[in-house]
């Protein structure tokens, strides 16, 4: 499979994939991520370097698709009935192996209590129905952040070879810091909302609905003491159900990509405003309530 390999130091050598004969389970994943990231809240030394982040990229091959699970995806986030995958569906697919990187005892950052700041995904052709999938994932650009360190986790899909789609997630670990590096607050200007063209309702449910049809039980979506444990006074949507819902409401070509910014968590239930701005295949779409949300772009290939 193609893609750049990262050293984590910076450019290198793509180092050889360490091919797994089954993805661990995403809730095995999940369990393990909840002991270490309970290690890790006592850790004192939080400073960290860029030869930290482990060189190493996880493979799987021939994964497939569940159509029944598919069905499910799609009506669950409003997108069209389809032997094509959402790209978001993609992300589900490969969603568990990103996680298996992130609960190895090198990875120097708690699964539990990472922000979602964004998702760039390219996708070249649409992923069908019945394709098995290779996917390789790897981590890359650990960085200062004004909160404390972010890193992309990225996941790269190919069909027999050739490369279909690539997605990027950028998390914000809080706490942490980069040795020698610091970053400033960026200065964002004032945003004003739009005039809304919908309304989302988003019932209280819809974390543990969505965790059904994409195995992220991450407690801050689906347990109300979970969400409060972590700042937050109810439990909190899934960044990419917000996303894929927003994607399927702009709608894509066969060949685009697709942004994702990640402002403030959209509590549970909810209601947010949206404004959706077409252009040609592509387009935009804002969620805001008190505060906003998401700004999601999909620009044609």
């Amino acid at each position: 499979m193609s893609g750049p390999g990262v050293s984590p130091g910076g450019a290198g050598e793509p180092s050889a994939p360490v091919e797994l004969a089954e993805v661990p389970p995403l809730g095995a994943s999940l369990r393990r991520g909840v002991r270490s990231s309970a290690t890790a809240a006592v850790r004192r030394d939080r400073s960290l370097t860029p030869f930290d982040l482990p060189d190493v990229r996880l493979a799987a091959r021939g994964l497939t698709t569940d159509p029944v699970c598919l069905t499910d995806y799609q009506h669950l986030v409003g997108a069209t009935a389809s032997d094509d995958l959402p790209a978001g569906f993609v992300h589900v697919l490969a969603f568990p192996l990103t996680t298996a990187l992130m609960v190895r005892d090198d990875f120097p950052l708690p699964l539990l209590g990472m922000v979602h700041l964004a998702n760039t995904v390219t996708q070249h052709r649409p992923v069908r129905l019945g394709e098995a999938l290779d996917v390789e994932v790897h981590a890359e650009r650990l960085s200062a952040h004004h909160r404390g360190v972010s890193v992309d986790l990225v996941a790269e899909v190919a069909v027999a070879g050739e490369p279909v789609w690539r997605g990027v997630s950028t998390y914000l670990a809080k706490g942490y810091s980069l040795a020698g590096e610091s970053a400033e607050r960026a200065d964002r200007p004032e945003w004003l909302a739009p005039t809304p063209t919908g309304v989302w309702r988003l019932p209280a449910d819809l974390g543990r609905r969505y965790a059904a049809v994409s195995g992220d039980h991450n407690p801050i979506h689906t347990q109300v003491l979970a969400a409060k444990a972590f700042g937050f006074p109810r439990t909190i949507a899934h960044g990419m159900y917000t996303a894929a819902r927003a994607l399927a409401e702009i709608g894509a070509p066969s060949a685009f990509t697709w942004t994702a910014e990640f402002f403030a968590p959209l509590t549970l239930p909810g209601t947010a405003s949206v404004a959706i701005a077409k252009d040609g295949d592509g387009g935009t779409l804002d969620a805001w309530g008190k505060r906003h949300h998401l700004h999601v772009e999909v620009t044609p290939a």
